[in-house]
């Protein structure tokens, strides 16, 4: 099947190992479509397919992205995080009645936050909406305050893209009492 060039441009933004799988893919849904060659728009209508980017009908889910602390990431599994993204508490709440899609979920890098920028680019490239700075980064207790918070956020908002701070409970109330993940 002939492919416009825009299109190959987009085919170039996956990753060589899985390019072959992805360029079936778009070939078999441009076949479905009735098309006789890929456009641009059939290749990017893949890409939302396959990345889960779309509802039902074509509508744009809000895609979404978690930084969180690397230090923090050696003894904590991200539960929190997670759970109040997939029930929409604390944090998240702000996203009641909307489809939402989790694309991110990574580390800072360590103190200075240095692969947040590059990540946080990549994301970008898959239309990420709004990346959330994880709870960790911004406590007072039992962590200390990331003190590269502000730079790592300016980063990201450098990328137009907007930034949360927190997740799953609200910044500096942590030693005041459960998350509301935890059981009484």
């Amino acid at each position: 099947m002939e492919w416009d060039d825009d299109a190959l441009e987009v085919l170039k933004e996956v990753p060589s190992f899985v390019r072959p799988l992805a360029k079936k893919a778009v070939e078999k849904l441009a076949r479905e479509e009735g098309l006789e060659r890929v456009t641009k728009e059939i290749a990017l209508k893949a890409k939302a397919k396959y990345l889960g980017l779309e509802e039902e009908g074509g509508k744009k889910k809000k895609r979404i992205a978690i930084v969180r602390c690397d230090i923090v990431s050696e003894v904590c599994p991200g539960i929190g995080c997670l759970l109040a993204y997939e029930n929409k508490k604390e944090l998240f709440k702000r996203y009641e009645g909307e489809e939402t899609s989790l694309v991110g979920f990574f580390t800072c890098g360590g103190c200075s936050g240095r692969r947040t920028f590059r990540l946080a680019n990549t994301l970008k490239r898959y239309g990420v909406d709004v990346i959330h700075m994880s709870s960790c980064m911004l406590m007072e207790e039992p962590f200390n305050r990331c003190i590269f918070k502000e730079d790592i956020k300016k980063s990201i908002e450098s990328l137009g893209i907007e930034v949360v701070e927190g997740t799953h409970h609200e910044v500096g109330k942590f030693a005041l009492g459960k998350r509301f993940h935890e059981k009484d």
